[in-house]
C-alpha cells in the first residue's frame, strides 16, 4: 500500500457518496477505531466507544427509520436547505448510499467536551481511512434514529451512551471530486 503524508491525506480526504459493493474487511475496521482512540481527548476522558454495523438489511432498516425524521428537521421553520439535495420521501433513497459499514462514534455520558471528543476521534478515522484507500461520509440525518431507545437496544448501545457521529465507511465506487472550500476567515491576527 503506497503511504501518503499526512497532509497529502487531509487534502485527498472527500465525502463519498457511492461505494462499490465489496466489504469492509474486519481488519482494516479495527485498525480505524485504533486511529480513532489515538485522537485529542479533553481532559483524557476517553469517552469514546463504537458500534459497528455491517448487516444490510439493518442499514436499510436505520436508513427508512430516520428519513421521515430527518424531513421533519428539513421542513422546520427557519431551517437552512443548502446542504440536503435528496429526496427523503424517496422510498428507493438509502442515507448510506450503499456503503458497507457504519461506524457510530458514541460517548458515555454525562462529561464535559464528549461531542468535542467524538468528532476530534472522527476525524482520525476518516483520515486514517482516506489513507488505506477507503471512503468515508458523515450521516448526521442518522443520528436521531441511531438514539432511538429501540435502536440503540438492537445495537447494544447502553442508555448512559449517545450516538454522537454515524460514519459510513466503505470502498469508493469511482471517484468522488473535491468540493470548494472558503478562504479562511481570519477575525483578528494579534501580534
Amino acid at each position: 500500500m503506497e503511504t501518503k503524508s499526512a497532509l497529502e491525506t487531509i487534502l485527498d480526504r472527500r465525502s463519498v457518496r457511492s461505494y462499490a459493493d465489496k466489504k469492509v474487511e474486519k481488519d482494516l475496521i479495527e485498525a480505524l477505531l485504533t486511529y480513532a482512540v489515538r485522537a485529542p481527548t479533553a481532559m483524557h476522558q476517553e469517552p469514546c466507544a463504537f458500534a459497528v454495523i455491517q448487516d444490510q438489511n439493518l442499514l436499510r432498516e436505520i436508513s427508512d427509520l430516520a428519513k421521515p425524521q430527518f424531513e421533519k428537521i428539513l421542513h422546520a421553520p427557519g431551517h437552512s436547505k443548502t446542504h440536503a439535495t435528496h429526496d427523503f420521501s424517496d422510498p428507493n433513497f438509502n442515507i448510506f448510499y450503499g456503503a458497507d459499514t457504519l461506524i457510530v462514534i458514541t460517548a458515555k455520558l454525562p462529561g464535559h467536551f464528549l461531542d468535542a471528543d467524538c468528532w476530534l476521534a472522527a476525524e482520525n478515522l476518516m483520515l486514517a481511512a482516506t489513507g488505506m484507500g477507503l471512503g468515508t461520509c458523515v450521516i448526521g440525518s442518522a443520528l436521531m434514529a441511531l438514539n432511538g431507545p429501540d435502536m440503540k437496544s438492537r445495537l447494544n448501545i447502553p442508555d448512559e451512551y449517545s450516538a454522537v457521529a454515524p460514519i459510513i465507511v466503505g470502498y469508493p465506487s469511482g471517484i468522488t471530486a473535491p468540493s470548494s472550500r472558503k478562504n479562511p476567515v481570519v477575525l483578528s491576527w494579534i501580534y
